[in-house]
């Protein structure tokens, strides 16, 4: 028969609680056993490499991860057989990723100032690349609504700011907005004006709101009612972001959203309480659903790529 004195059972106890802890950080205890079960692991699938970005996942052959390293100018694909592989460089410093309702990878790029689509064959083509005669900023994120248009947000970040004025060179539109484009007749709107920073956006699973993020000062989420002509309304604060800002964010399929921080990847509700967070070792960018069930969260964080299993179901 073993026996236990109390300091080693309150010292082991301590260890239990620190492994947890260093885990998650759980404000609804309940919610969030609805969303990530407490065994679940953070695991790093690779690294070693620049900033990553752009995490997208797609069914076909087996089931693969595209995301983007921008510094590196590349496009990585992921697979759980064979790593991490090169899927195209030069990629135009691709941001953001995005799957259309054809499969196709539709993505921001900053070097090249446009919205993309990769066609089947391979082929690369502009969506969109200027509004009202002049250039984008530098395209960061990009979502596909289930009609086939296509929402993206335009901050400067990826413009050379000149050492002197701190002015973004090459700067041509006015502000930081929010775009949509229809890609059937290619009306390009500005659907907001008012963000700092926009970056990262995503669509309740019904798709009567739009989530957008605003990195920059506010550093907070807030929500648009998408109204039937393709405009939003609304735009409260859905919630802020206490350690660093947010960048990517996704929604589940019971219509919470999961944001990218500074710590790690903060679940919000849908009323906008904080149910809870991810600790990730590294700062993460972005994150998506993928998995053969859609419930393995990737997440790209500064130099490496990392996946956690969730109970939780994404959207596409």
């Amino acid at each position: 028969m073993t026996t236990y004195s109390l300091s080693s059972v309150s010292f082991s106890l301590l260890i239990a609680l620190t492994a947890t802890a260093a885990e998650f950080d759980i404000r609804n205890e309940a919610e969030f056993k609805q969303c990530v079960a407490p065994g679940a692991k953070v695991q790093k699938l690779a690294g070693d490499m620049n900033f990553l970005e752009g995490p997208q996942w797609f069914p076909g052959e087996g089931g693969y991860l595209v995301f983007s390293d921008i510094p590196a100018n590349e496009l990585k694909r992921w697979t759980a057989a064979g790593g991490v592989t090169t899927f195209r460089t030069p990629s135009q410093n691709i941001n953001g990723n995005t799957r259309d309702g054809a499969g196709r990878l539709v993505s921001a790029e900053h070097g090249g100032r446009r919205v993309s689509v990769t066609e089947k064959d391979g082929a690369v083509k502009t969506v969109a690349n200027r509004f009202d005669g002049k250039k984008f900023n530098s395209p960061n994120d990009v979502v596909v609504k289930s009609d086939g248009t296509v929402w993206f947000t335009d901050p400067d970040y990826g413009l050379p700011a000149n050492p002197q004025t701190k002015q973004k060179e090459g700067k041509e539109q006015a502000g930081n907005f929010v775009f949509r484009c229809d890609p059937k007749g290619g009306k390009i709107t500005a659907v907001a004006r008012d963000f700092d920073k926009p970056n990262g956006l995503a669509f309740s699973p019904d798709e009567k709101r739009l989530y957008i993020a605003d990195s920059g000062a506010p550093k907070h989420i807030r929500v648009f009612d998408v109204q039937p002509d393709g405009t939003l309304a609304g735009g409260k604060v859905f919630c802020k972001i206490d350690k660093g800002a947010p960048d990517g964010i996704r929604c589940d399929a019971a219509g919470r959203v999961w944001s990218s921080a500074g710590d790690g990847v903060h679940v919000f509700a849908p009323d906008g309480s904080l149910i809870g967070k991810i600790l990730v070792p590294e700062s993460p960018a972005n994150l998506c659903f993928g998995g053969k069930d859609l419930r393995t969260l990737f997440i790209t964080a500064r130099k490496s790529l990392y996946s956690i299993p969730v109970l939780a179901k994404g959207v596409k």
